[in-house]
């Protein structure tokens, strides 16, 4: 891969590359899914880590050809070394691991910039935090969902636009970001994306606590709308009791939800609601008075005078 100088364009930086050989640690849900839209993009896996047996079977799907080698003998194999590991356990790897001077470092991690790769920085290695905005499960769908998907880079100079270029190789479009803001970027992302996932499972359950026979394919038409509604039309797109200021309503469901564990949270997330709907002027002032005494905390009523 031809190194970009600082002044290269976006063209430049879209060129087909040459082919790297890519060091995959490891090959859990995230490195398998890379490695082989690597793959896909004219790359070679030559090598990776594989610690289980869901790990060496997805390994043997995505890059057949690789090696099952140590991390260490990942590192040393690699042209483009590419760590997805945890994010707690990236400082402590990088830590561990040789690199050498022009090979290129890349981890995954969407909470961590690039200076957590600083022992490879300081070999002489390009170092480019890489993180796909996506959501993976260990099943093939994840190459193609790739496809398209935003990627979060973090990185200076010339590996910035390396990391750029390998973007756009795997079909994905660049995000660049600052160092300091990769933590408040991570946690956006986990706010929406996996708190969806357990709203949408508490709903399911709660249907099905109550008879309901095919409670995914009832909710998925709702779920699937307001989403659209909400990437769509942004705040103009929320509906329901809370926007129309019925607080008999929401007093309701509270009364129906005491005693489960969605009490709490439908309180907090429909109080979070009302502020949003208030704010983008959904929610009349006077309406919301009422609603937001019905979802005050219990123990905020029992400390008022």
């Amino acid at each position: 891969m031809d190194h970009p100088s600082a002044g290269s364009t976006r063209r430049a930086a879209t060129q087909t590359a040459s082919r790297l050989a890519v060091g995959v640690v490891s090959a859990g849900r995230v490195g398998s899914a890379i490695g082989a839209a690597l793959e896909r993009a004219g790359h070679r896996v030559v090598a990776a880590t594989a610690g289980s047996e869901a790990s060496r079977a997805r390994a043997a799907r995505c890059f057949p050809d690789a090696e099952i080698l140590a991390p260490d003998a990942v590192a040393a194999a690699a042209e483009l070394l590419v760590l997805a590991v945890p994010d707690d356990a990236l400082a402590s790897l990088a830590a561990s691991l040789r690199f050498r001077p022009g090979q290129i470092v890349v981890h995954t991690s969407g909470a961590n910039g690039a200076g957590i790769l600083r022992p490879a920085a300081d070999a002489g290695a390009l170092t480019i935090a890489l993180a796909p905005a996506m959501t993976f499960t260990g099943r093939p769908e994840d190459l193609e969902r790739l496809a398209g998907a935003s990627w979060a880079i973090t990185a200076e100079d010339d590996a910035r636009l390396i990391g750029e270029a390998l973007v756009v190789e795997m079909g994905g479009e660049p995000e660049h970001l600052s160092e300091a803001d990769r933590a408040r970027y991570h946690a956006a992302l986990v706010y929406s994306a996996n708190h969806l996932v357990t709203l949408v499972n508490d709903t399911v359950d709660q249907l099905r606590g109550m008879g309901v026979r095919a409670p995914e394919r009832l909710l998925s038409p709702l779920a699937a709308a307001a989403l659209e509604n909400a990437l769509r039309h942004g705040d103009a797109g929320l509906t329901g009791p809370v926007a129309r200021g019925d607080s008999g309503t929401v007093a309701g469901h509270l009364r129906a939800l005491d005693g489960t564990d969605l009490a709490g949270a439908y309180r907090a997330l429909a109080r979070r609601t009302a502020e949003r709907a208030l704010d983008s002027g959904r929610l009349d002032p006077a309406d919301a008075e009422g609603l937001l005494d019905v979802l005050a905390h219990p123990q905020d009523k029992e400390d008022t005078p």
